[in-house]
Order: structure tokens, then sequence, then C-alpha cells
């Protein structure tokens, strides 16, 4: 089919999933976990194949995002199940009053539409926002990258075998396999209400260069941990490691670390033994290349997505959310103190998605909110931020009863 012709079916599918009760959207995304586990061995053979692919053409960080295991897919699985567990997004009224010319007003929630989500890597993505559309009644268009192809394709095989199931139109979970779709795609506000894209920073770019769709970006994570004077011994350290080395490809992983300029000379040399078993390569400027090795300057605008970690000495906290807010990607950044008045500055002042206290930003994530997964973390400021979970996914209309009303007006 022409592309066109899949977003008219993937539209007039909306109106199919919009009429399925909450208890039949969950019965239909318990079947797509099962499917999940039943076709293991079939997804893991078509991630091989990917990998074989994409060995010599992808870097580590991106091989690692692309290769499945056992234990993942499980996870895809369980989380399909924690989502098919939330409360029903839909429907909700949100508010409701009534004026005086006898109008009854309700303002409900209610799905999107069609929502467009392109991305590179990870195979997990396809289950999660396919589940998390269906769960919010949303069709979701899919275009993951060429480089996971396989692995794409074989869990939509589960996805769409639940719906044929249960007698849905296969057009609920739609996939691009091409990439001279790509740019055509990004023309059709026609047929498609929102657009996600999630990945490196030239996909992003590319995005918001040739989009006609609204767009919500999950763009690069250029996260921070500020270490203030007023720090906790039994964890800064602990913290620290956890949201650089847990998993340094990761977009919540910090880029650069800041600490206050009364604590450096007794701090850093704590955390460079530590980072020097992570086998973490330490960038700083002269001041602090005066106190620890360092390998290189650091780069603050840079996303590394490896385990490679930016330091830098500030005059206090003022001068760390000024630099936050300047070389951030407003996604995820932290502050380890003691000091509930700092606490509450730097929550308060920092302009990103995610501000944390005393918590690594690894946090940052559908599943660890509760969401069960997230179509991306969003690091707009408009209609959604942070972890996209159902909430994010739909919209709201007004409901207007009355009997008989009418508006009079002076001619």
């Amino acid at each position: 089919m022409q592309l066109e012709q899949i977003l008219q079916k993937a539209k007039e599918a909306t109106v199919e999933l919009g009429n399925l009760t909450s208890t039949q959207r969950n019965t239909i995304l318990q079947s797509m976990a099962q499917n999940l586990i039943q076709d293991l061995p079939a997804i893991l053979e078509a991630n091989k194949n990917d990998l074989a692919q994409a060995h010599t053409a992808l870097q580590e960080s991106l091989l690692k995002r692309l290769a499945l295991d056992e234990r993942k897919i499980t996870n895809m699985a369980q989380s399909i199940q924690q989502i098919a567990n939330l409360k029903d997004p839909l429907n909700r009224i949100l508010d409701g009053w009534e004026m005086p010319s006898g109008i009854k007003i309700q303002k409900v929630s209610v799905p999107l539409g069609v929502v467009g989500v392109i991305y590179e890597s990870r195979p997990n993505v396809t289950s999660d926002v396919s589940a998390l559309c269906f769960k919010s009644g949303n069709v979701c268009v899919l275009k993951g990258g060429t480089e996971a192809l396989h692995s794409n394709k074989a869990i939509l095989s589960c996805l769409h075998k639940a719906l044929d199931s249960h007698n849905l139109p296969r057009e609920c979970i739609n996939m691009l396999e091409t990439k001279d779709d790509v740019k055509k795609f990004l023309s059709q506000d026609k047929f498609i209400d929102l657009l996600i894209p999630r990945g490196g920073e030239g996909l992003i770019r590319f995005v918001q260069e040739h989009s006609r769709i609204p767009i919500i970006k999950h763009d690069k994570g250029i996260c921070h941990l500020y270490i203030h004077r007023a720090y906790n011994p039994d964890f800064a350290i602990r913290i620290a490691l956890d949201s650089k080395t847990s998993y340094p490809a990761a977009c919540n992983a910090i880029e650069t670390l800041l600490l206050d300029r009364e604590i450096a000379a007794a701090f850093l040399p704590k955390l460079f033994g530590v980072f020097a078993k992570a086998n973490t390569k330490l960038l700083g400027d002269d001041e602090v290349s005066a106190i620890i090795p360092t390998k290189g300057l650091p780069e603050f605008d840079s996303e590394w997505g490896a385990n490679v970690l930016n330091l830098k000495i500030v005059d206090d906290i003022f001068e760390a959310m000024r630099h936050i807010n300047t070389f951030g990607s407003g996604h995820s950044d932290c502050i380890v103190t003691n000091d509930i008045s700092a606490q509450e500055l730097f929550l308060r002042n920092v302009q990103s998605a995610c501000v944390y206290a005393n918590a690594s930003t690894r946090f940052s994530d559908g599943g660890e909110f509760g969401f069960g997964a997230e179509v991306g973390i969003s690091t707009s400021k408009l209609h959604a931020r942070g972890p996209m979970g159902l909430e994010s996914l739909t919209s709201y209309k007004y409901k207007i009863t009355a009997q008989g009303a009418i508006r009079h007006t002076n001619l």
C-alpha cells in the first residue's frame, strides 16, 4: 500500500479502537504480553540477524540498545501487563460545572487520535509504545531504525496476533519499514495528530526541520549531578556512581558532575577512587586537574553515551544552576545536599523536566515512575514533560448538555 493508504486506514481504525471498553483493551494487552513470551525464540533469532548486520555499522552504545535477550523480552511482556493493570486514562471527568444559561459542561479525557513515533535501535520501544497507545485508545504508526527492522517486525507480529484473535484491524498498530517513507511521513498532518521522535541529535534535528505534524521531542540527555557543600557523605558517592556507570548509554545517565569549591579538595580524591575502579574517563579543567588526574578537557554540550564524565568546580549553588540551565538539555538533573533550603532552591529553579534531590538521575524512566513504560522522555515544555505515560497520550474535550438552551443575542 501507498503511505497515504496506510495512514488513511490507521485513521479509520481510531473509531473501532475508540469503541472498546477498558476491560476489552486490557484483555487484548494481556494477549500481547503472552504472545511475546510464546514467540521469544523467534524474536531472539530476528534480533540475532539485526546484530549481525549492524555489528560493524553501529557504535557500542547503540549495539547495547539494539541487543535483546530472554530477560529483556520478559521485561517487555511484564511492562505490557503492568500497563494493562493501570487505571483507564480515558473518559475521566476532569472538571464539570453548570452555567446560568442552563448548559452543563464536562471536561473529559480523550485519546489524541493517531500517534506517530520515530525511533532508533531499541526494539523494546515497539512493544512499549504500542501498549501505551493501545491502552490510551490511540492508533500508533511506528518507524523504527533499519538496524532493528527484523526485531521490530517479530515483535509487531506478536502484537498483530493479539489483534487478530480479537477481530480488530491490524491498523490499530502500524509500522513503516522503508527509510524512503520518513520525509513523506513527516508531511502527513492530515492523518497524524502527534509525532514523537526519540533518538540521536541528528534524528531530532531532521524531524524538527521537516515535520508539519506537531511534535514532542525526546531530545538528548545532557544530565547533571551537583554535589552541594552540605552533602551527605553516606550516599553522595553512591548516587554519583549509579548516575553515571549503571548504564552510561542511557539518556538519563549524567554527563557532568558539578561540586562546590569548598569541598573539592576533600571530595574529588574520593570520587576519583571509585570512578577509577569503574573505568570511567574523567575530564576536567586546570583547577580539577590540580587535585586529581584527568584525561582531557570537558565538553559540556556533549552527550557522551559512554563511560565518560565531565567534572567542574563551581563557586556555589547559583553558579551550578546557571551552568545546568545553560548546558543542560532539560532532561534530568540532581542535587545532593542535607540543606533543605538549598534543596528547594535547586528544585524550584532548575528548568528540567525531572529535578531530583538525593536520588540517582537513572530513575527518569516510565517503569520507575509507575507508568509501566514510556513513549519517550519529553524535554519539551508544552503538553507533556519527562517520562510520557498514559496520561501524556490523552487530550480532552468539552461535553455540553442542556434542555433546549439557546443563546440570546441583541441584534
